[in-house]
């Protein structure tokens, strides 16, 4: 019975590993943009002490969450380096979103000072 590790053509990276990654990409992103209102959120319902434990409560369960998608994220990465694999680049830019560009085959004839 063959398994997954053993297919030659596909290299030994966990299914959910992309979810993981993409996951905790979006939510650094969201975690940091709302890091600039959460400070005058808090002082604008500080009259109120129980809205504000409601905010920290929130934020704190967001980095919560976020720790352990770092976690999930080591393990992956751990597991894929310790069957002596490498994530291909085309992966890492399906995730970031970047466009896949043809290799260059030959050098680019700019002089380097330029």
């Amino acid at each position: 019975m063959r398994t997954r590790r053993d297919t030659p053509d596909r290299p030994p990276i966990p299914g959910w590993l992309r979810f993981v990654l993409a996951s905790d990409r979006a939510g650094s992103a969201w975690y940091v943009g709302l890091g600039f209102f959460f400070a005058p959120a808090v002082a604008v319902v500080s009259p109120w002490p129980a809205l504000a434990t409601v905010l920290w409560v929130a934020i704190a369960v967001a980095g919560l969450w976020l720790g352990l998608l770092g976690l999930a994220m080591a393990t992956g990465l751990a597991v894929v380096l310790r069957s002596g694999a490498e994530i291909p680049e085309d992966y890492w830019r399906s995730i970031f979103d970047y466009a896949l560009t043809e290799p260059r085959t030959t050098p680019c004839s700019r002089p380097a000072s330029a």
